[in-house]
């Protein structure tokens, strides 16, 4: 692979995060690169060309981003003149069988708590004594960690839809999918299209770590021949991990499965929520998959904090506590959240991609008292509130003339009119963030900062 790289004229669809590092790589390598971006901002940049002009020549091969649509006139074009297309995670692959083939993979997807899970792992690894590097949809690109010049032992790659939608070549140690709900119907088409996307990862292994409480992920599974091995917060059966009196059990990779292996107690997980001990569960059966021993895993997850933007405590006030989880970008992901409290007052709203709003609001209506709805398609949950729940009370704050800063300003200056002792005001808006701020975690420091400012 790397040989053919030299004087190899390759075209980098995206000029983002992942393209950039792609251009990078293949650069160092030999080949003559040249990118293709729809974000204005990038075309100032001497090697990002226009997309006639990326049509109308040719390339040895090309690397797309995740976010482009199979659909996109460009993919189209260069399918019809048979130029080979592949995506960064199959580049960075094809470079770690040359130079560093012994370098084991776990892969990581589900419609929520992806990042966590990731981490978590890769924490867990490393203080088993190996060399770990998370990457794919968190932190750094695959064909970064692979050309480091640290040599890892395993990466632990998180995977989005799109990701798995473009890639067919890595073959991973063992995979674990975490859940499977409502999201991104707006780039797959339907959730049959982006299920079967999300399952591509059964494609390339032989053993996976499967969430046994959720409905889908168990149906969509059925059939596959593999090695599963799942997980639930109910008491395990044998070959299964799962929970019993407060405590995280193994009864899968032990030497006898009528016997059981204590992970870790419930107290020592973080978050505290059914979510945060799912996603446990599921870090323990991948690091048990690579030879991981018990007492480490214990004493890791004991250790462990998740990052920012997930439930998240910015503030505890006057026995009010302020959450941010910003993170839950979806009604799956802000459903776990808000079924970890009671009487909330809710903040939410923003870009749905097309997910449907009605299961969340019938799982968390008996936990709402006020609902303080921003962004785009707030109207959505608004009118679902509406139908199911017509007694809580539902404030609109609009974007203001001024900045976001005063948007979200003005958010928490409602929540201080309704809320109470005994309240928990949280941001889950179950939308994308991107139609008033930068990025989910642009918005959840846009509201810690307003909460310290207003709040105390």
């Amino acid at each position: 692979m790397i040989s053919k790289l030299r004087n190899a004229k390759v075209l980098v669809v995206g000029a983002g995060i992942t393209g950039t590092a792609v251009e990078r790589v293949l650069t160092e390598y030999g080949a003559v690169v040249f990118c293709v971006d729809e974000s204005a901002a990038s075309k100032v940049r001497k090697n990002v060309i226009e997309l006639e002009e990326a049509l109308n020549s040719e390339f040895d091969f090309a690397v797309v981003s995740p976010g482009w649509k199979p659909s996109h006139p460009l993919i189209q074009g260069l399918r019809k003149k048979a130029i080979p297309i592949q995506s960064e995670i199959d580049l960075a692959w094809e470079i770690k069988e040359e130079i560093n083939p012994s370098q084991k993979w776990l892969g990581i997807t589900g419609t929520n708590g992806k990042t966590t899970t990731v981490e978590l792992t890769a924490a867990i690894l490393q203080s088993y004594g190996l060399s770990v590097a998370a990457c794919g949809n968190v932190g750094d690109t695959a064909v970064n960690a692979v050309t480091d010049s640290v040599k890892y032992d395993y990466l632990v790659v998180e995977l989005s839809s799109f990701q798995l939608e473009w890639s067919n070549l890595p073959y991973f140690h063992s995979c674990a999918i975490l859940n499977i709900a409502d999201d991104h119907v707006d780039w797959h088409g339907s959730f049959s299209e982006y299920v079967s996307a999300k399952l591509r990862i059964l494609d390339r292994t032989g053993l996976a770590i499967l969430n046994g409480d959720d409905e889908v992920v168990v149906e969509k599974t059925s059939h596959w021949d593999g090695k599963k091995v799942f997980y639930s917060l109910g008491s395990p059966s044998p070959g299964e991990l799962g929970v019993v009196d407060d405590v995280l059990i193994d009864r899968a990779f032990v030497a006898d499965p009528m016997e059981a292996q204590v992970i870790a107690d419930l107290h020592d997980v973080h978050p505290k929520a059914a979510h945060g001990v799912s996603n446990t569960l599921a870090a323990a059966g991948l690091a048990r998959s690579a030879g991981v021993s018990h007492e480490v895993i214990h004493r890791a997850i004991r250790e462990f904090r998740p990052g920012r933007h997930r439930i998240e405590v910015v503030l505890e006030d006057d026995d009010v506590v302020w959450i941010n989880d910003s993170k839950a970008t979806n009604p799956h992901a802000a459903a776990a959240s808000l079924k970890a409290f009671a009487s909330i007052i809710w903040i939410a709203g923003g870009l749905a991609k097309g997910a449907d709003m009605r299961p969340l609001v019938a799982q968390i209506r008996s936990r709402v008292k006020v609902a303080i709805l921003i962004g785009q398609d707030c109207e959505l949950i608004a009118s679902e509130l509406a139908k199911q729940a017509p007694g809580i009370k539902v404030v609109r704050v609009e974007k203001s003339e001024t900045d976001n800063d005063s948007l979200m300003e003005a958010v928490v200056l409602e929540a201080k009119r309704y809320v109470v002792a005994g309240d928990t005001v949280l941001l889950a808006p179950a939308c994308a963030s991107m139609d008033q701020f930068i990025s989910y975690a642009d918005r959840g420091d846009q509201f810690r900062d307003a909460v310290r400012k207003l709040v105390k």
